[in-house]
């Protein structure tokens, strides 16, 4: 009988690559999935070939949002999950109503940090952070399973719990290149991501004042973008910096193979920035496009392995122009070698493999059941 496995977190599931990525993986070998998220973000119709759902947030607010979503999730999950079930949270967000079923119920749980909630920059010094380290705390020492994306938060989480997580990153799947490198004039420097603080993006469009011939393109949307935009308009970069709006990920894989340089500067922003590795580095890695990269932990050792781009040596807009100053002089034709050699180590094929030895783990110990 095949194992049942039921995927909640909160997210309109639309954009996000890693749900993607794992319930595909799962659903291709075998596994049964239920994906659940909410429609707290919107609800763009999507397709899947496993089943999904979101649930309704009525909620005006994101803190009774989070409320709201883990009181019903846990309807949900009571009315979906029985003795052949494996629970899969994703994020502490979506994780205490999983673990009091996965308990009830006496059946694995498998919990994917994708970051460090409880030290995200938009929780800290809030109530809601106290809130979120209560859930780790009362949860995450009582986890036979645990994954998460990058080293460094495996390491900070067996420092602060005790656990050991697999780490399985989240790496785009291998993409054989086959493009021609494109002659941009003026070149192009991309940043793709959230708009969010702490992402070095207000930095980067001052920088432009000390590059000629390159264009900045941002793809994303967030909580600063209009900040960003009225920063453009004030610093008369208009002709220099343009915003392409939040793409939908096909969308955004065309877009990253046309840029010259791409970017992940993130600063300090608590620990969950700091220790973080972010998609963008990876994407552009399999899009074989150099980075300027910022001197956080996981981005230092990016470049210790392989030589896809520049350090930049502090977030002052002049060295951040002369990092891609240095990337575009180079030429992203030089970088091909070091990034074709770090495309076949850091991609999901390869994360796939510990993703899958993780849920079959939970799967022997259902044992009998199944």
């Amino acid at each position: 009988m095949k194992k049942k496995i039921i995927t909640s977190a909160f997210s309109n599931l639309y954009t996000d690559q890693r749900i993607e990525k794992v319930c595909r993986s799962l659903y291709e070998n075998g596994y049964e999935i239920d994906l659940i998220g909410n429609d707290w973000n919107g609800a763009e119709e999507m397709q899947r070939p496993y089943p999904f759902s979101r649930i309704h947030l009525a909620s005006r607010s994101l803190k009774t949002a989070y409320f709201e979503f883990n009181w019903k999730l846990y309807q949900e999950l009571k009315k979906k999950a029985d003795q052949n079930t494996i629970l899969h949270a994703n994020d502490v967000d979506a994780l205490y109503p999983n673990y009091l079923l996965a308990q009830k119920l006496n059946i694995p749980l498998v919990f994917d940090s994708h970051e460090i909630f409880s030290e995200m920059p938009a929780v800290q010094g809030k109530m809601s952070q106290k809130l979120w380290r209560y859930v780790e705390k009362t949860v995450i020492p009582n986890l036979k399973w645990m994954i998460t994306a990058s080293e460094s938060y495996g390491k900070w989480f067996e420092k602060k719990y005790g656990i050991h997580p697999v780490i399985i990153q989240n790496a785009p799947r291998r993409l054989e290149f086959t493009y021609n490198l494109p002659e941009n004039n003026p070149k192009i420097l991309l940043y793709q991501g959230a708009i969010n603080p702490f992402r070095g993006i207000d930095k980067v469009i001052l920088a432009m004042h000390y590059l000629d011939d390159v264009h900045l393109k941002i793809a994303g949307d967030g909580p600063r973008k209009k900040e960003y935009e009225d920063l453009v308009i004030s610093e008369k970069l208009q002709d220099k910096v343009q915003f392409l709006g939040k793409l939908k990920p096909e969308d955004l894989k065309e877009v990253t193979v046309t840029a010259d340089c791409g970017m992940s500067i993130e600063e300090n922003g608590g620990d969950s920035y700091l220790y973080s590795l972010p998609n963008k580095v990876l994407d552009c890695i399999q899009a074989r496009v150099p980075l300027i990269l910022s001197s956080l932990p996981e981005l230092k050792n990016i470049k210790d392995r392989f030589d896809v781009g520049e350090l930049i040596k502090d977030h002052q807009p002049e060295n951040i122009a002369m990092a891609v100053k240095k990337v575009l002089s180079k030429g992203r034709i030089n970088y091909q070698p070091e990034l074709e050699r770090a495309s076949k180590a850091i991609c999901w094929e390869n994360e796939e493999v510990k993703l899958l030895n993780v849920f079959q783990q939970a799967s022997n110990a259902l044992g009998f059941r199944g």
